[in-house]
């Protein structure tokens, strides 16, 4: 087992991976509480740093980097300051930006977090969430043609508007004829549109809402995935349950539940990605779904061991496997 998840591991390096949807900057402000506000009954906190990440699709695309692959980022920007820093990020990271669509008086998205004494005291964002329009999405699937051939795409939907209905059909389809797996991080209330993908990865609270079923229990969970594989029409279904660890349900009857790896939790932004990341990585490098939900598995709990956005190093899930 150990040995074939360190073959999987080490083919990571020979991807090409393509990362489209929401892309986010994760603006962190970090400082110390000591009084209440006089003002209101709120905390005053005093800021001492402030640092910058990638988030939602870019954050995918950061972890997909770190893993070893060349990595390409489709998205949305404006042309304000944050796109500049989104921009800047990108580099920084070694993924190819050119996928990166400008769109004039359209908000970059920025989620501002406060931090105080290693909590979250607020989280404020700034975003669009208008659907692109039809130019628009000409032009963002121009940008996929003239890309690739990808070992594996991630489509990110954060429902800021990128991934409009034709654009998720156009790549889903474009995907199915190559052969090529594409994973789903949904967040839209109708999963239709997602028809046809290799897998999705919803959270417990996401296939809860999508299936209007109340998941508490092995039977409740087990119809809400099946729901799900036959809504979908996918060949997997991935369901994070934070501390109950991931359930995974495959079209051919295979179920599987991994306890979660996380020793301690201290912020779970961005797990989600981590979690696609890895998984979408393992099955483009021949990994079966249960191996790549257990190498995903390993990710996200390092990834929740950090404050704030961070992106898991194939290296770092090595040591996690014992090798």
């Amino acid at each position: 087992m150990l040995q074939r998840n360190l073959k999987i591991l080490d083919r990571f390096a020979d991807l090409r991976l393509l990362v489209a949807g929401d892309a986010m900057v994760d603006r962190f402000l970090w400082g110390e509480v000591h009084r209440i506000s006089p003002e209101a009954p709120v905390p005053v906190v005093r800021l001492r740093r402030e640092t910058a990440k990638l988030g939602g699709a870019a954050n995918v695309a950061a972890n997909l980097r770190a893993l070893g692959a060349r990595t390409d980022l489709i998205a949305v920007a404006g042309t304000g300051e944050t796109s500049k820093i989104l921009a800047g990020l990108l580099e920084e990271e070694g993924i190819d930006a050119s996928g990166l669509v400008r769109i004039p008086d359209r908000r970059t998205t920025l989620k501002t977090r406060i931090i105080a004494h290693q909590q979250q005291v607020v989280r404020a964002d700034v975003e669009s969430d208008e659907a692109l329009d039809e130019a628009q999405c000409a032009e963002l699937l121009a940008r996929f043609r003239d890309g690739g051939p990808y070992d594996g795409v991630v489509l990110s939907d954060y429902g800021k508007g990128v991934l409009t209905d034709p654009i998720l059909r156009t790549l889903i389809d474009a995907c199915a004829e190559a052969g090529t797996p594409v994973v789903i991080d949904p967040k839209r209330g109708d999963y239709s549109q997602y028809r046809g993908c290799t897998s999705i990865t919803p959270n417990q609270k996401e296939a809860a809402a999508a299936t209007a079923i109340g998941i508490f229990d092995p039977d409740s969970l087990q119809r809400a995935g099946r729901t799900l594989l036959d809504r979908v029409g996918c060949a997997c279904v991935l369901i994070t349950r934070g501390e109950h660890g991931m359930a995974l349900y495959e079209r051919d009857g295979d179920e599987h539940h991994l306890p979660t790896e996380a020793r301690e939790v201290f912020d779970v932004t961005g797990a989600g990605d981590t979690v696609i990341a890895v998984y979408t990585a393992a099955l483009a490098a021949g990994a079966s779904f249960l191996e790549a939900a257990n190498l995903a598995n390993h990710a996200a709990g390092l990834a929740v061991r950090e404050l704030g956005t961070v992106a898991v190093t194939a290296d770092q899930i090595r040591e996690a496997l014992g090798a």
